[in-house]
């Protein structure tokens, strides 16, 4: 069965959602994210993604006291991403609670450092990010696309120890028009080991019934549950069939 994880993306402090990534797209939908992460904990969630948008954007962790809140106020498995360039960066979100990190733009512009992470840390706590638009990897908030393909990227990791990659299909982020299946399926076919956490244009149940039955391993949403898109007693009764 697909694991289900709520995410949480955080500007200024407050929970919101962005549209294919544009921070001119922006929706606030709570002021405290630790209440909103909360709440998740209570309608029987076990994990969550949180992402530091204020981090991604300005290249170094913004949010770690909002990650700090979240992780002493509830006992969630959290990942965190956004802003982590340095090892300045990865210890302050290990040190605020984070179980896990997710990792993008480093494992691209500085893959030794991402190599060391991943020796010094371990595979179960670090989460390759592969955010991809138009095939390519974006990076440093998607606001830049790299000259890396997806799978060749992955292949490297993988290969190197890599065990979890959380894929987004940024024009599909936040659009509310489906998951990318076809991607998703495309990289379970090619490495079928994998924990790979879909995430981006989930809408619906329907959605994440897709998911599964293509056997992808987890999924990632937020904004259908914020609009109101999923009835989350309804999730829960098929997840426990």
């Amino acid at each position: 069965m697909i694991e289900l994880i709520p995410a949480i993306d955080i500007i200024d402090g407050q929970c919101v959602r962005l549209t294919k990534g544009d921070y001119d797209q922006k929706t606030v939908y709570r002021d405290s994210p630790a209440e909103v992460a909360k709440e998740f904990e209570q309608k029987g969630f076990k994990r969550l993604h949180v992402v530091d948008l204020d981090g991604a954007k300005s290249k170094h962790i913004v949010n770690d006291e909002v990650l700090r809140r979240i992780t002493t106020e509830t006992n969630l498995t959290v990942d965190f991403g956004g802003g982590i360039k340095t090892n300045e960066d990865i210890e302050k979100a290990f040190c605020a609670g984070a179980a896990m990190v997710t990792v993008g733009s480093i494992a691209v512009t500085q893959p030794e450092l991402f190599m060391g992470w991943l020796e010094k840390y371990g595979a179960d706590r670090m989460i390759l990010g592969a955010d991809v638009r138009n095939g390519k990897i974006s990076i440093n908030g998607w606001k830049e696309d790299s000259a890396e393909d997806l799978l060749p990227f992955l292949r490297k990791y993988i290969d190197a120890g890599v065990k979890t990659v959380l894929c987004t299909e940024i024009s599909k982020d936040g659009t509310l028009q489906g998951p990318a299946i076809e991607l998703y399926k495309e990289v379970m076919t090619a490495y079928p080991t994998l924990h790979l956490i879909a995430s981006g244009g989930v809408s619906s149940i329907d959605d994440i019934k897709t998911l599964d039955r293509a056997g992808i391993p987890a999924v990632v949403f937020g904004k259908a549950i914020y609009e109101g898109k999923i009835n989350l007693n309804e999730l829960w009764d098929w997840q426990n069939e």
